[in-house]
C-alpha cells in the first residue's frame, strides 16, 4: 500500500454518509474516504453478517467494537475482539471473508 500525496485531513466519521452493502447474510455499512487508490473506512457489520465473497485484497483491519470472525479459504479461522487487528497483503497466503454473530465495528485501510 502506498499512501498518495494529499493534504493533512481530519475526518469526522459520524458525518460521513454510509453506503449499505448486502452480505450473504446481513449487511455492512461503509463510511469511506477515498484518496487515490487508497480506501479508509469505518465499517459496521450487522449481527449475523456473512460476507458474500472471498476477498484477495490487502487490508489493515482493526476491531473497534464487537467480535469478528475471519475465515481463510484454506480453512483457518480467527476470532478478533476490540483492540485486535489483522494485516494481509494483496493476494496473500489465502483469500479471506468476514462474519459476525453479534455485529462488529471496524476501521479498515486498504
Amino acid at each position: 500500500m502506498k499512501i498518495p500525496e494529499f493534504p493533512f485531513t481530519v475526518t469526522d466519521w459520524s458525518s460521513m454518509p454510509a453506503t449499505e452493502h448486502p452480505g450473504e447474510a446481513g449487511h455492512a455499512l461503509w463510511r469511506t474516504l477515498n484518496i487515490g487508490d487508497l480506501r479508509v473506512r469505518v465499517v459496521e457489520y450487522s449481527p449475523g453478517y456473512l460476507a458474500d465473497h472471498w476477498c484477495d485484497r490487502g487490508h489493515v483491519l482493526y476491531v473497534l467494537e464487537g467480535e469478528l470472525e475471519t475465515e481463510l479459504k484454506d480453512g483457518r479461522r480467527f476470532t478478533l475482539k476490540p483492540g485486535q487487528s489483522y494485516q494481509v497483503s494483496d493476494f496473500g497466503d489465502a483469500a479471506h471473508r468476514s462474519s459476525t454473530r453479534t455485529g462488529a465495528r471496524l476501521f479498515i485501510v486498504d
